[in-house]
């Protein structure tokens, strides 16, 4: 038997849920530090023998493609926190549309 009172398994379920939301933001931030400085900036000299554009893809990532990059995990971290908030029952999805069928 699970002896854990519901306060205990609220604080549990809370801890869970900020773990994996800090994990992911500092998963997404790591990937865009990755592509915004390190394309950009560190390994520029070597992406600049590619083109993207007519341009060296060094600069591309520097001018544009860390803004899209950034873009798209704003995206991705939008789509992947509403699954974690259903898993954790903090949707509120749900509470919108209870209060649209009350109106």
């Amino acid at each position: 038997m699970d002896d854990k009172t519901p306060t205990e398994e609220t604080n549990a379920a809370e801890a869970s849920y900020w773990r994996e939301n800090v994990r992911l933001l500092v998963t997404l931030m790591a990937i865009w530090f990755a592509c915004s400085f390190g394309a950009g900036i560190l390994f520029r000299d070597f992406l600049d023998q590619f083109m993207l554009g007519g341009y060296p893809l060094g600069f591309w990532f520097a001018q544009q493609g860390s803004i899209y990059i950034f873009i798209g995990l704003i995206i991705f971290y939008s789509w992947k926190i509403h699954r974690i908030e259903q898993r954790y029952h903090l949707d509120d999805d749900d509470e919108q549309s209870d209060s649209e069928s009350e109106g």
